[in-house]
């Protein structure tokens, strides 16, 4: 038995929580491994939903769970996390949870800018929520971040906020705004030390040892592939690597041992915020899908832009992530249409191409070439083998498996964890 990397397959929000939820009953270690609080996974367990945002979806079931150094932590948005799922029932523990030591911190500030940013950006908006991601990440490449190790040591602290704000506030007199006070700000960060370091840890030989004893880890990303900060819809992308890669160095692992990739996408397309996306149904057909898969971002409460399924994104991702199987949620809202499109291929300046191409203005222009489907009008809302599918609704699913050159490894019809078809088992790699 091996380990399992979920990966989206599109532009986030395929369904993961639901995938990682499912597969956890069978891993012993659950990583979160990139994204910050930007991200959300709903789980839907005996009824009751839960949004998680930073939290590994394997808390819910009890399974020992790490949030990596890949990630970017805000450690206030961390905490209401773990005391809002508290308050379903679910304790929280350092014995649960484990967070990097070397995880880069999320401050107030970095959400300030990350607003003002996209505020003076008018029209030319990336679509982000806002949270600071984007210029937590920036600290981080450009090594002023504090670390959550940093809250431990008071000097440290002191010293790297100085130099922090040496660059913040100058960015913020630019941009019209107050600056930072330094002392207030290490004022806040050792208010909420003594809450945070507690599940601080050395995940990396925490996984090593969980890898040397043959336990069961399951990877869980954040965003889709075309969101990837190198080999997404760029500059309308988040600002970290989506793809499998990510799994090993934002958690500290070698490549080797991510094992099977699973890619999650949806039985049609979905996206939030601005960017391309070629098969954007801005009309009642749209709508209708929206309608049905309740299409709002867990995390901003954004309604989704929706379209047809696109394969050529979709295979896209395959080949940049690694993916050996998908799985594919989210079917049974296509119940009921006639006919349904599936996107083969692009237009670009007089060309057919099989690819989403780099430059911003391609993509912007390409037209997307689809192929008709035959629709269904039986429901697949909680089949749970393919013997309860609709000849059409297989007839689509093998189509799909065709154009992105994947098998469908699982196979989703409604938010509960159990409406499930296995056809592989990712962990039997």
């Amino acid at each position: 038995m091996g380990n399992v990397a979920v990966v989206g397959a599109q532009w986030g929000d395929e369904g993961k929580g639901k995938v990682v939820d499912w597969l956890s009953e069978r891993a012993d270690v659950v990583v979160r491994f990139q994204g910050g609080h930007n991200a959300g996974h709903t789980l839907v367990i005996d009824g009751v939903t839960y949004k998680l945002s930073l939290l590994p979806s394997g808390v819910v079931r009890g399974k020992p769970s790490i949030i990596g150094n890949g990630v970017v932590v805000d450690p206030w948005a961390l905490l209401a996390e773990i005391d809002r799922i508290a308050g379903q029932g679910v304790n929280i523990t350092p014995d649960i949870l484990k967070l990097a030591e070397n995880a880069a911190l999320i401050l107030p500030l970095h959400g300030h800018i990350d607003r003002a940013r996209e505020e003076a950006s008018g029209s030319s908006k990336i679509g982000t929520t806002g949270r600071g991601i984007g210029p937590a990440y920036e600290d981080k490449v450009a090594r002023r971040a504090i670390r959550v190790c940093d809250l431990d040591d008071d000097s440290v602290l002191e010293m790297k906020i100085e130099r922090l704000l040496a660059h913040h506030n100058a960015l913020l007199r630019g941009l019209g705004m107050a600056e930072v006070d330094g002392h207030d700000l290490l004022v806040q960060l050792k208010e909420v030390a003594p809450r945070i370091l507690p599940f601080a840890d050395v995940v990396w030989r925490r996984l090593e040892e969980a890898r040397r004893t043959g336990q069961r880890i399951l990877f869980e990303g954040a965003q889709g592939a075309m969101l990837d900060v190198d080999h997404g819809t760029y500059p309308f992308v988040t600002s970290s690597n989506t793809v499998s890669g990510q799994a090993a160095s934002g958690s500290g692992i070698g490549p080797g041992q991510v094992g099977y990739v699973l890619g999650i996408c949806k039985a049609y397309t979905t996206r939030v915020g601005a960017g391309p996306f070629p098969t954007e149904q801005a009309n009642d057909i749209g709508n209708r899908i929206g309608d049905r898969g309740h299409e709002f971002g867990t995390v901003t409460g954004r309604r989704r832009r929706c379209g047809w399924f696109d394969a050529v994104c979709v295979r896209q991702a395959v080949k940049v992530g690694g993916i050996n199987g998908i799985a594919l949620t989210k079917l049974d809202v296509l119940d009921g249409f006639d006919e349904l499109k599936i996107c083969t291929g692009y237009k670009s300046e007089g060309q057919v191409i099989q690819h989403l191409p780099a430059s911003m203005s391609r993509q912007a222009t390409v037209e997307p070439i689809y192929e008709t489907i035959e629709g269904w009008h039986e429901s697949t809302q909680g089949a749970r083998s393919w013997v309860q599918l609709p000849a059409a609704a297989i007839k689509y699913v093998r189509r799909i498996e065709e154009l992105i050159e994947a098998p469908v490894a699982l196979l989703s019809t409604s938010p509960e964890r159990e409406d499930t078809i296995l056809v592989r088992d990712p962990f039997a790699n």
